[in-house]
């Protein structure tokens, strides 16, 4: 009991000090600050920031805005829900628009030129892809869905079947980037040598459509580095910068740079 006391006393010194029992209420005189514009430029900022680029072969990186003709797939290219991950709106995140903010797709339309024709597919098929051509390039957004605490315990770590069969349909047809959208790192290799380019975006919020537009097509270059290695394969797992058995696909600091297209690291 003596304990619990102690517990209890510490928790009520910190509301007094506060000043909550004499102000319960939450000063509202602030609220339109929330979600201003000000701070959506600094969200934007972060996802610029953050964005590591894992591969950018025949330097398909900065992506040209004039292109005739562009293809923009998968489940995550539209999706403010999965853009923000768990946490959001809901405990385990949600699926879909529905909270302000800019999905990816949104945000590669209002970067390109006006005679761009900017196609939307989000789960190309075969045969799609027959019927359909003439392409510049594809962008390819897939990622994980939202998941919380042990709701995202998984074995396999690796993409949901649809982001796979979204790779496979459309990379190697085609110029082809894809932006991985995960809070950790999944199992890509198997895919790999079909992608010319490689984007690592995490969970980058509402504003990633207005961030990574800035990056992937070169009003900014990338300055993101790995904060963790990047693993080949699951049995891989637990393995470390420094570890004798240390041979990720991507090492711990890894990040390329458009303008010379080398690797820096910390």
């Amino acid at each position: 009991m003596d304990r619990i006391d102690d517990a209890v006393r510490r928790i009520l010194r910190v509301k007094f000090v506060s000043g909550i029992f004499e102000h319960p209420m939450a000063d509202r005189s602030l609220l339109g600050m929330v979600g201003d514009e000000k701070h959506r430029e600094v969200a934007r900022e972060a996802v610029r920031k953050s964005l590591v680029l894992l591969k950018n072969d025949k330097y398909l990186l900065p992506l040209d805005r004039k292109a005739p003709k562009i293809l923009v797939v998968g489940t995550h290219a539209n999706n403010i829900g999965y853009q923000c991950g768990g946490w959001t709106i809901s405990g385990d995140g949600s699926s879909g628009n529905i909270t302000i903010g800019t999905t990816i797709l949104e945000g590669i339309k209002s970067r390109v030129s006006k005679h761009t024709q900017v196609v939307f597919e989000e789960k190309p098929d075969q045969q799609f892809m027959e019927n359909n051509g003439d392409f510049s390039y594809a962008i390819a957004v897939v990622g994980e869905l939202p998941y919380v605490e042990t709701n995202g315990d998984n074995k396999e770590l690796v993409l949901p079947i649809d982001g796979v069969e979204t790779i496979k349909n459309v990379c190697g047809k085609m110029k082809c980037l894809v932006i991985v959208v995960s809070g950790r790192p999944v199992v890509i290799e198997p895919y790999v040598e079909m992608m010319d380019a490689l984007v690592a975006a995490w969970l980058p919020g509402s504003e990633a459509g207005k961030g990574i537009a800035d990056v992937i097509f070169g009003d900014f270059d990338f300055h993101g580095k790995l904060p963790r290695t990047w693993f080949r394969r699951v049995d891989q797992l637990p393995m470390n910068w420094g570890d004798s058995h240390y041979d990720p696909l991507y090492s711990f600091g890894f990040g390329l740079k458009m303008n010379l297209s080398r690797i820096t690291s910390s």
